[in-house]
């Protein structure tokens, strides 16, 4: 009875609602199965909806009294003890050396991580289980003697990690992450003194190790980095009504704040109802907590129509719970066991629920460059589902930004990344995917007078391409191939601001905007300046020449008329092309910065 009662309070303490015409027949088969504890009893003889309560209760149970202290001497521990979810599985490792060695690194590990999630501490373990299966299958005594170890059975833990990848057992991210782990896991147990008498790894050999060159670089990525297509983007936002009949409202929310925000799932979830804020100049800032990197209250500037959502959210909320004091409520709030509001969706059910979503909607095209008979060309072929999760959703958010032009360092702050390394990671474009886009798009490279001057692009050898990169310096509307003002980095140009008047410049279809807007800008200018009350020398001197518009009007006609002789097929590559080398371009400042505005995936949302 006592045990009934403990499980009872707390199954009640985590907002589970306990139903009394269930708990009555759990009662009834206790009784009738005559046991004096509850582990004994006999699952198989409950229904569905009694053994639910029993599993709750013997988990309740099963955690009374757990400490730490309880815990580490065990080969499975309980997460709970520890202030994690789930179990801790030490189990695998074969060799009681490694394995007690393996405790007592995730023992002084545990503290330092953050949250409640076990997987970060699991990998490094399972990274651990890959050394102790090699050991276990390549060594005599199956690596149970840990002073017979050395580097030999390091070598042969490599060679069979790169066969397991080569065999696509195991993936090269895995294949990097598993030696990455190991190393610093064997590191970080001889600098906690477990090679000292009495402790695990006393008498281990010192070459028993990894070290940095051990360390498989990481797979070269083809992708520009997990961002969607634009194309992907586009079906998801227009079928995002359906999301809420495949999850909640909740889960809609969820992921439509996570397109909008960049923010992480976790970071999404665990939103508290108060998260809409406006600053002093009326505008709207999200308040969310960085939860990976402990930073709490951080500030991301956000949409109306972003606001909206939100605020929609706490209206449905608030109703829901109309008890319940705001400053305890979740955004996102899940809908089990959760009588008070308090407790958030997890990560993990909204990427069930967002699966579902995605699976249940059309075949997603996306125009994909083929081969077919020697000739690439471009098609409408299906996409990978499987790239499409919600963590996805911020690597698109960072490359969206950076295709409009937002400089790295303001992108790290919307980031909220403390290195600038790190922002880079989520929009680079491989050196392959770069390669092939400038070939396109120099092949259709014109001289000041619309002149085409690098016709074969593709045919060029290594060396030419490369004395060609060392022989030019990007300019705004082009390249500069003048050799004192290359030498100089751009900033040696006595016609500057100039530059279609120059013989040494070049441009090509991948600056055709920056053209139309540069002409733009100098028409705009002569017309503000014959209505602008100054003297004539003074206006003489600002006044955009005539000759300089005409030039620039020549060279837009010129490359939009090659664009228009291309078949529709070309035009689709060179406009993938033209993407791909102006998110990468860095161009020599002139003074006259211009920031694109950011593609708005969903223009039919009204503005806020």
């Amino acid at each position: 009875m006592h045990e009934i009662l403990y499980g009872l309070q707390e199954r009640v303490a985590e907002g589970v609602m306990q139903k009394d015409y269930l708990l009555r027949p759990f009662c009834d088969r206790v009784r009738s199965q005559q046991v004096t504890t509850l582990t004994e009893l006999d699952l198989g003889a409950f229904n569905h909806q009694t053994k639910n309560i029993a599993t709750g209760f013997l988990k309740h149970l099963g955690r009374f009294g757990l400490t730490p202290e309880t815990e580490r001497h065990k080969d499975i521990w309980s997460g709970y003890a520890f202030g994690l979810d789930g179990n801790i599985y030490f189990d695998k490792i074969s060799q009681s050396w490694l394995r007690e060695a393996t405790k007592a690194w995730a023992l002084d590990d545990i503290p330092k991580r953050r949250g409640k999630s076990r997987t970060a501490v699991q990998s490094r373990i399972n990274a651990i289980v890959q050394l102790s299966d090699s050991l276990r299958l390549n060594r005599p005594d199956h690596g149970e003697d840990v002073r017979a170890v050395a580097r030999v059975d390091v070598t042969v833990f490599l060679n069979r990690l790169r066969f397991l990848n080569e065999q696509d057992e195991v993936s090269g991210y895995a294949h990097v992450r598993v030696v990455r782990y190991a190393r610093r896991l064997l590191s970080r147990m001889r600098t906690l003194g477990l090679t000292q008498r009495d402790q695990p790894l006393h008498g281990i050999c010192e070459t028993f190790g990894l070290q940095a060159d051990d360390v498989p670089d990481d797979p070269e990525d083809n992708e520009a980095s997990k961002d969607l297509p634009t194309e992907v983007m586009t079906q998801l936002c227009q079928h995002l009504d359906s999301l809420e009949a495949t999850g909640s409202s909740e889960i809609r929310t969820g992921v439509e704040l996570i397109i909008d925000t960049g923010r992480r799932p976790a970071e999404i979830c665990r939103l508290p109802y108060d998260c809409l804020e406006r600053d002093d100049d009326g505008k709207l800032t999200l308040i969310y907590d960085n939860h990976k990197s402990a930073r709490k209250a951080r500030r991301l500037p956000i949409s109306g129509e972003t606001g909206a959502v939100i605020t929609a959210q706490q209206e449905r909320v608030r109703a829901r719970f109309p008890d319940t004091p705001t400053s305890e409520l979740k955004l996102l709030p899940t809908v089990l066991t959760n009588k008070m509001g308090t407790k958030p969706v997890t990560p993990e059910w909204l990427a069930s629920r967002h699966r579902a979503w995605v699976e249940s909607l059309p075949e997603f095209l996306v125009p994909t460059v083929v081969t077919v008979k020697g000739r690439q060309v471009t098609k409408m072929l299906p996409f990978d589902e499987a790239k499409i999760f919600p963590y996805a959703y911020r690597h698109t958010y960072a490359q969206r930004h950076a295709d409009a032009g937002v400089a790295p360092d303001a992108l790290q702050s919307l980031m909220d990344h403390r290195q600038l390394t790190t922002t880079q990671q989520y929009y680079r474009v491989s050196e392959t995917r770069k390669r092939e886009a400038v070939e396109r798009v120099t092949a259709m490279q014109f001289d000041r007078n619309g002149n085409r001057v690098w016709r074969k692009a593709q045919a060029l050898l290594d060396s030419e391409h490369a004395r060609r990169a060392i022989g030019e310096v990007q300019v705004p509307y082009g390249l500069c191939t003048e050799p004192t003002n290359v030498q100089a980095g751009g900033h040696d140009c006595p016609v500057r601001f100039r530059c279609v008047g120059c013989d040494h410049f070049r441009t090509d279809v991948s600056y055709l905007p920056d053209l139309e807007a540069y002409l733009a800008d100098l028409l705009r200018g002569r017309e503000r300046l014959a209505a602008f009350a100054a003297d004539s020398w003074a206006k003489a001197e600002a006044m955009p020449s005539d000759d300089e518009i005409t030039r620039i009007r020549r060279l837009v006609k010129r490359v939009r008329e090659d664009l228009e002789d291309l078949t529709e097929e070309d035009r689709i590559q060179i406009k993938e092309a033209v993407t791909t080398v102006r998110r990468t371009r860095r161009v020599v400042s002139l003074g006259l910065p211009r920031v694109r505005p950011a593609q708005d995936l969903r223009p039919e949302r009204p503005a806020g």
